[in-house]
């Protein structure tokens, strides 16, 4: 289902009943969009994800890790101003909108009580976090600031007074189910009920309503069979459904759902497992504009060379043939008469079969041979060149789609490395006093079964301290056979089959190759790599190595990080 009014009251019952009075202790704003409260309740920390993203809106209890900026947002230090230290009252939802209301209660500079409260509206594109001055309704700062010449219903800007949405004609479900029987009397058919439905009550998404107006048709009374479904959300069994089109999650079991279904102890744990990857790609891709810009740039220009370059090796097999026209107008010098244009002489070469050779009018004849044998001697002195440029601009292509690949496969965190490996190889500039050694964060580690450690290095840098610094000579290292992916290390000289075989399942998975089947990953010792001089970050050549086949699973790799949990 979609986060709509419905499961917004599911997840604020969820929240109040976890966090009411609660302290916050920290607060943190790692990606534009999001704000980390960490509410400490009942001697545990509860780090609340708070989500103004445009298509990723939500509030929830996150175990997600997040790596915080360098320097702190402006509006990540106005929270930290109002509400560090500050009591968590409650979590309320605006009637049944995507509006959550978190009121806290604090001391000012001064020691005076401080009212405040946090406005989360998850509106789509139009989605804000909102600081709110209780006492005056003042907003303080809001999260996403909007000029008064794009909104013109409601102040958007600090200092404006806050104002709700404008608000709908629509009922509360959960507070009447008012002209609910006349409405399935009149429509007996579920879509066109269901889209009754949305237009008569207040936070129904298109899904819900259909779930609704199914559940509206089942034997039993209606209004009984609707008060029984809106209790669910009060006690709510989450579950994510597997599907041929995908994943969808529900707050209990939902009719319009089938599939085969994983249950969750709370809503936000389903939550953390559906938005895992949905929303780790997206924060990567925002922090990856400039180095996904770098790398789109680079991969066209190298790929514009080599067709450049193959033209050229065309036009270049063609030097023969102007060999060929220089001696034929050499040994029939004789016959070539100053002011012609064209001349037709026996090739020897092909059983004296006549070929036609152009020439100039303005030259000689010996001057035309010559320059017949000037353009064979250019096209041959320019195929060596010629291969030298597409061998480079092919190791370039090469470089780039790994790092492409590397980039799909990256958390967040990795990608400030990646940015530091274009800058440190000369392809990105910044305007910096000094220059900086990058920091290289440590590889991810994995346990296999036999708990024998197995690291992965998620970009270049990370790969080639892994490979060339910190590995010992005799462990084993793996990586997909001719594919972009990462360096993988397990950390044993005679690691068991299983072992092996789980090496392999990580270097699939973390390539290119993730979604495909029967992937081929070669293995060998450490001590057989070798880095040739003045070559990229994370390349290596090697021989001797054995290769096995694998299908990458995301189940047995998830398996193999909580060993290491």
């Amino acid at each position: 289902m979609a986060f709509d009014g419905l499961f917004t009251h599911a997840m604020v019952h969820e929240l109040n009943t976890t966090l009411a009075g609660g302290r916050i202790t920290k607060i943190h704003q790692p990606y534009p969009n999001e704000i980390f409260l960490v509410v400490r309740n009942d001697r545990k920390n509860y780090p609340v994800l708070l989500s103004a993203h445009p298509s990723f809106a939500r509030a929830q209890i996150s175990q997600i890790k997040y790596t915080n900026p360098q320097t702190a947002p402006n509006f990540v230090m106005m929270l930290r101003k109002h509400l560090e230290g500050a009591q968590l009252l409650g979590v309320e939802q605006i009637e049944n909108d995507r509006i959550i209301k978190l009121s806290t209660t604090g001391r000012n500079e001064l020691g005076d009580e401080e009212k405040t409260s946090l406005y989360l509206e998850m509106m789509g594109r139009h989605s804000n976090l909102f600081l709110v001055d209780e006492a005056e309704q003042k907003i303080i700062d809001l999260i996403k600031h909007v000029s008064p010449d794009q909104n013109r219903v409601r102040s958007l800007i600090p200092g404006g007074r806050y104002i709700m949405p404008p608000k709908q004609d629509v009922l509360n479900p959960f507070e009447s189910l008012q002209g609910l029987a006349k409405l399935v009397l009149d429509i007996p058919e579920i879509p066109e009920l269901a889209n009754a439905l949305q237009q008569h009550f207040q936070g129904m998404a298109k899904d819900s309503a259909l779930e609704f107006a199914t559940v509206l048709h089942n034997p039993g009374d209606t209004l009984a069979n609707a008060q029984t479904w809106l209790n669910q959300f009060n006690t709510p069994k989450p579950q994510i459904i597997e599907q041929e089109r995908g994943i969808k999650f529900a707050p209990f079991d939902w009719q319009t759902l089938p599939g085969d279904a994983t249950n969750y102890a709370t809503l936000s744990e389903m939550l953390d497992q559906y938005f895992s990857e949905k929303s780790e790609r997206d924060r990567v891709n925002q922090q990856a504009n400039v180095v996904l810009r770098v790398i789109k740039n680079e991969l066209k220009k190298n790929k514009n060379k080599v067709k450049k370059f193959q033209q050229e090796l065309v036009k270049a097999s063609q030097a023969d043939e102007y060999k060929v026209k220089g001696e034929l107008l050499t040994t029939y010098m004789h016959e070539v008469e100053r002011g012609m244009t064209t001349i037709d002489l026996p090739n020897y070469y092909d059983d004296n079969q006549p070929l036609t050779i152009e020439l100039s009018n303005q030259i000689s004849p010996s001057r035309n041979a010559q320059k017949y044998f000037t353009r064979y001697n250019k096209l041959k002195v320019s195929v060596k060149y010629i291969d030298e440029q597409m061998r480079l601009a092919n190791l370039e292509i090469d470089y780039f789609e790994n790092l492409q690949a590397q980039v799909n496969l990256a958390a967040p965190k990795d990608i400030e490395e990646i940015k530091q490996e274009l800058i440190q190889e000369g392809y990105l500039r910044i305007q910096t006093k000094k220059k900086q050694k990058p920091k290289v964060s440590a590889p991810e580690k994995f346990y296999a079964t036999d708990g024998t450690l197995i690291e992965v290095g998620k970009n270049n840098l990370q790969n080639e301290r892994l490979s060339m610094k910190t590995a010992a000579r005799n462990d084993i290292w793996l990586h997909t056979k001719d594919i972009p992916g990462s360096h993988v290390v397990i950390h044993s000289n005679d690691p068991s089959d299983e072992t092996l075989q789980e090496g392999a399942m990580l270097a699939a998975y973390f390539s290119k190759a993730r979604d495909s089947s029967n992937v081929p990953v070669d293995y060998l010792p450490i001590r057989r790599l070798r880095k040739p001089n003045g070559s990229k970050p994370g390349f290596v050549i090697f021989e001797g190595q054995q290769t096995l086949t694998i299908t990458p699973q995301r189940s047995k790799v998830e398996a193999l990080r909580k060993n290491h949990e």
